[in-house]
Formats: C-alpha cells, structure tokens, sequence
C-alpha cells in the first residue's frame, strides 16, 4: 500500500502536479506572514532626531506624533520612539507611483522618529543608533537658529557635536569591505525661525561650516602635537571632508555618500512652519 502511494506521487499526473503548485505557492505566504513578522523584519523606517540641548527636539517630536506643540517639555534623559504618520498631502518616496487607493499606501505612511538627549553625556544614545542602524533613512540634526552667530558659545557646542556626528557616517562608508552600507542623509533643520534673532538658513550653512573648519583645525593639530602627523593613518582616519583642504564644506561629505541639507523653520511660537522638514522625511521613506 504504501509502495503504491509513493508510486503515485513520483509519477508525472495531473494530481502530483497540483499538489506541487499548491505548496510552491504556500511556501512564500507562510515565510512571509509568520517567520518574517515573528522575526520582526517589518520594522517600520525610522528617522533619527538629534541635536543640543535646548534646540527644540521634543517639541518637535510632540509636534509630529501629535500635531499639536507641546505645552511644557523637559530634557529628556533617555531615546524616545514614537509612531507618526505623514500629513495629508505628503506622499512617501517608494510610494510616489502607486495609485492614491492602494491599500499598501497606509503602511508607507508611517515612520518611528527616535528622539535621543542633546546633553554632552547622554549624546552615546544618538552614536549607539548610528553605530548599529536599523532601517534608519536619516537624521535630522536640529540646531537652535538664535545661538548660532560668531563667538556664540552654542555655535561652538553645536558645530563640536556635528563634526562628530558627521565623522561617524564618513567613516562608516569609508571603512566597509566589499557591499557598500546603506546611505544616511543628514538635515540640518535651522529651528527657531520665528525669533528675531534667528540666522537665516544660508548662514546657519556657512556659520556651522566655519566653525567646523576650527574644530577640524584644532583636532589635527592636537594629533600634530601629540606626535601622529599627516602621513599616518590615524590623521587622515579622523579627519572630517576632504584631506588637506584649508575649509570645510558640507558638500565635501557627498564624496562619501553622505548628503548634507540645511533648511529652516520652527516649532513654537504662532504658527509652526515645518513643510521642507516633512517634505525632507517622505523622499526619505
């Protein structure tokens, strides 16, 4: 009996054929709806949040988890995760061609935004995040606009935390074998806007380039001064942007895939104005 049944199902019929049909196509289903989710391989996309102290992070993590500004918020100690959807009339970038009642839209809507502390000793949050990414599609670096002019000290501590941010990503790119890493674009969201003595975007640009250019400056000669000079591997392994150029540019990043924008706005005060921040987060998703 059972010699007839292999039989059966080893000869060329109509039934052992829809039978192999049947679990060719059961066999992807079942990968896809219990492995793959259990393994939690659908993660949804998330944008990274990061910046000093008193830029305005929660109030703009508040803002759009909730679409409403935040009445009181404090320094946050610890990475906060939260859901959003984008606004009406924003369309992700994967799902730019798909019809407006695609079911699939609903999901490509979505996004986790990881707000991480600003204060110097909690900032291993932010670099633990870009060290180890998951399904990160970029970073949002927001700046206070009002504490950016020359001799400021919030310019100094803000181009003091970018300078290593953007270090980390050029050499994550610089230092892979063989596939290349997922690219991490950067924003430098200028908040604030609405105060009088907010610096335009273009000289948020400049200023923070600048001053990225001294601290580049000072940390070479302190590696000079140690003793490591330029030839050796150490100098150029930290050395942010092109080698050897007297001033840094952020267009100098995209030599490693790494794509720097600077746009303004602000979170508080009247009305919020965040539409190239929003535009900048649906061509990242």
């Amino acid at each position: 009996m059972a010699s007839s049944w292999v039989d059966a199902l080893l000869s060329p019929s109509p039934l052992v054929l829809g039978i192999t049909v049947i679990i060719a196509l059961l066999i992807p289903i079942f990968l896809h709806s219990f492995v793959f989710r259990a393994s939690g391989l659908t993660t949804l996309p998330s944008i990274l949040l990061i910046g000093p102290s008193g830029s305005g992070k929660t109030s703009l993590l508040t803002l759009f988890e909730r679409g409403t500004q935040a009445a009181q918020t404090h320094t946050s100690q610890a990475p906060i995760a939260v859901e959003c959807d984008l606004p009406v009339g924003k369309t992700a970038s994967s799902a730019r061609y798909r019809s407006e009642h695609d079911p699939a839209n609903l999901t490509t809507k979505k996004f986790l935004l990881i707000d991480t502390p600003g204060h110097g000793k909690l900032r291993h949050h932010a670099l633990d995040n870009l060290t180890n990414p998951q399904n990160l599609r970029g970073i949002i670096f927001l700046v206070d606009a009002a504490t950016l002019s020359a001799g400021d000290e919030g310019l100094r501590q803000t181009a003091d935390y970018l300078h290593d941010i953007l270090l980390i990503l050029q050499k994550r790119m610089e230092s892979s074998s063989g596939k290349k890493p997922k690219e991490i674009p950067l924003l430098v969201a200028a908040n604030k806007m609405d105060l009088f003595t907010a610096l335009p975007a273009a000289l948020v640009k400049s200023s923070l380039e600048a001053e990225i250019t001294k601290v580049r400056t000072s940390r070479s000669k302190g590696l000079l001064d140690s003793g490591i000079g330029m030839e050796e591997d150490g100098e150029k392994d930290d050395w942010l942007g092109e080698v050897g150029s007297k001033d840094f540019k952020f267009a100098q990043m995209e030599e490693f895939d790494v794509l720097v924008e600077v746009s303004g706005g602000n979170v508080a005060g009247g009305e919020p104005v965040t539409e190239k921040w929003w535009r900048w987060i649906s061509e990242r998703l």
